[in-house]
């Protein structure tokens, strides 16, 4: 899996936790510390990062390989995470907050928007649009997937 462009700035390094393993992360259940991750070598990561997780034997083996890598660099246990029956990311329409956030930044949001979009990118937009987050990354966002233009 890529990196997003907003991502960009951490891409070479990876020293954060790029939002297509945070969506792996919970899809299997787990709740990575960033030090955790830290931790890891670059190939690790690298490698965390292309491990498809799109059947349920491969979201147990990248379970499983980041389980038995963070005990082995830092002796650690990652922490379960529970899973939502009911993702925001896989509805059928824009979660209600998105829609707010958007129009706050002076952005229209319509249904056949969010049909177009990967589940990846529809977790990345529910992830940085959130109340707790800062919101910059969520207008790049909106701009990278196409959802808005320069004006």
């Amino acid at each position: 899996m890529t990196l997003f462009q907003f991502e960009a700035d951490f891409g070479e390094t990876l020293h954060c936790i790029p939002l297509a393993v945070r969506f792996k992360l919970d899809t299997c259940g787990l709740k990575l510390k960033l030090s955790q991750w830290q931790r890891l070598s670059l190939e690790q990561r690298q490698q965390l990062r292309s491990i498809s997780c799109a059947s349920d034997g491969e979201v147990a083996t990248f379970r499983q390989t980041l389980l038995d890598w963070v005990q082995a660099t830092s002796g650690e246990v990652v922490a379960d995470l529970p899973l939502d029956p009911h993702p925001p990311w896989q509805s059928g329409h824009w979660p209600a907050g998105l829609v707010e956030e958007a129009a706050r930044q002076g952005i229209v949001l319509t249904p056949t928007q969010w049909s177009g979009l990967t589940l990846l990118q529809r977790y990345a937009l529910v992830k940085l649009g959130r109340p707790s987050h800062e919101h910059r990354n969520f207008v790049l966002a909106l701009r990278e997937f196409g959802l808005v233009t320069e004006s």
